[in-house]
């Protein structure tokens, strides 16, 4: 069969589709809410792992991807719900036909308002249909308006890294880099705007013309050519205006509502920061593991220590070497090679930078000191992941002498404030012991 929209076959068999779309619909939604549920934890863990490491690029797709679920899901579970209640109201119709208010036998004022306010069955029948139809094409134009947006901000963010980078010359920075910000930002603003009125922008004619070549860009920036038919379909009718302008206010609306919650108490919450007095699960290896969790700057065992020693685990930043650089010039390399990493690139660490690998540790174990209570201890660190393979640094401290109970660990690291030199602490960590 010939694909051309002109062929009266071809708009025959698509207007067969279109009513027997709904059982599509279904197959779909179906398999596709079960698949949504197997990706969640996968998704929140890797968003997780994203923020640990420092790694911006990955957080935004992660971020992406999780609002990009809530949308879906959202939205194809209410398909669901209302494609039953449309299924049913079908078999209604076979069994009882159209509502027959006569034999409700309600007072006059009654059926005079169910008669206009409610109306036939097969009104009520036609509405579930258009209402379930918008909502399964809406859910998918969604994620692309915030496909659009994740990539309108990835650029962004390589711009403003590209300014920020020590190597990039003056004049690109000035010429290029910063005129093309500007650009970027003054178009974002009026494809917002467009976006937002519903194409008032492309009405006018003295501003068309203006608006057109950001327009152009901006279609390839935000992927619109690939969903633009669709677009202009469902604002050509008026259902559809008035629902593009209800449904961002809806999703923000359910947004602030999802972020609302209930206090019981004025000093106690459920996620404090561990110190001498409160205990976070992120900074014990064993309930890290179990709940698949990521350490908080630092961790230890348990919660309850048998053994003479103590393993500590310290997180790494990209904040740590910044300072390894401030107090030790010589490791400094001529070029940084942190940030975004080509798959074809070798990934192997140079021999000169091998070298200097134990004047690197030795940096770190002067930056870093450990306290027990009030026992300072000097740590002998290794490289190394944990569990969740974060990477880090590990030492043991002796702790054979110390008394049994309830105990401090404190991580303190040396960090720079106008100049000068002291010591931060990083996190407290209170644990117990007791010899087996």
């Amino acid at each position: 069969m010939s694909n051309n929209p002109q062929d009266q076959k071809f708009k025959k068999w698509l207007d067969i589709l279109q009513q027997e779309s709904w059982q599509l619909e279904l197959i779909i939604s179906g398999f596709a809410i079960y698949g949504l549920f197997m990706m969640i934890d996968p998704i929140e863990l890797a968003a997780q792992e994203a923020e640990n490491n420092g790694n911006m690029y990955r957080v935004l797709l992660m971020q992406g991807l999780g609002i990009s679920w809530y949308i879906i899901t959202i939205n194809l579970i209410t398909h669901v719900i209302l494609r039953g209640l449309w299924i049913g109201a079908i078999g209604l119709r076979y069994v009882s036909g159209e509502i027959d208010y006569k034999k409700l036998n309600y007072s006059p004022k009654f059926s005079r308002h169910l008669n206009k306010r409610v109306g036939s069955f097969d009104n009520y029948v036609a509405n579930l249909e258009k209402y379930c139809s918008i909502i399964f094409a809406v859910t998918f134009l969604l994620v692309f308006y915030l496909i659009g947006l994740l990539t309108i901000v990835f650029v962004f963010t390589l711009l403003g890294l590209a300014i920020d980078k020590q190597e990039t010359p003056d004049w690109v920075r000035n010429w290029i880099l910063i005129p093309t910000i500007i650009f970027l930002g003054f178009g974002t603003f009026l494809t917002f705007i467009d976006f937002a009125t519903q194409g008032w922008l492309k009405r006018k004619k003295w501003i068309s013309r203006f608006y057109y070549p950001i327009y152009w860009v901006f279609k390839y920036l935000t992927l619109s050519f690939l969903y633009r038919p669709m677009v202009y379909n469902f604002l050509d009718t008026k259902f559809g205006k008035r629902l593009s302008l209800v449904i961002v206010p809806l999703y923000l609306a359910l947004t602030i509502l999802a972020g609302t919650g209930f206090s019981t108490s004025n000093y106690l919450e459920n996620d404090m920061a561990s110190n001498s007095f409160t205990a976070n699960k992120k900074n014990y290896m064993d309930v890290i593991q179990e709940e698949k969790l990521f350490a908080d700057r630092a961790a230890i065992p348990s919660k309850i220590i048998n053994t003479p020693y103590l393993n500590v685990f310290v997180e790494y930043g990209s904040s740590v070497e910044d300072d390894v650089f401030y107090f030790n010039k010589d490791l400094e390399p001529d070029e940084d090679l942190r940030g975004i990493f080509s798959v074809f690139s070798d990934g192997v660490l140079p021999w000169s930078k091998r070298e200097k690998l134990g004047e690197y540790i030795k940096t770190i174990e002067d930056m870093y000191t450990l306290q027990v209570d009030t026992v300072s201890f000097k740590p002998e660190f290794v490289i190394t992941e944990n569990s969740q393979k974060q990477l880090g640094f590990e030492t043991f401290l002796n702790i054979r002498e110390i008394e049994e109970g309830k105990h401090n660990l404190k991580v303190l690291r040396k960090d720079i404030r106008r100049d000068s030199v002291y010591k931060r602490t990083i996190v407290q960590i209170p644990f117990w012991y007791y010899r087996e």
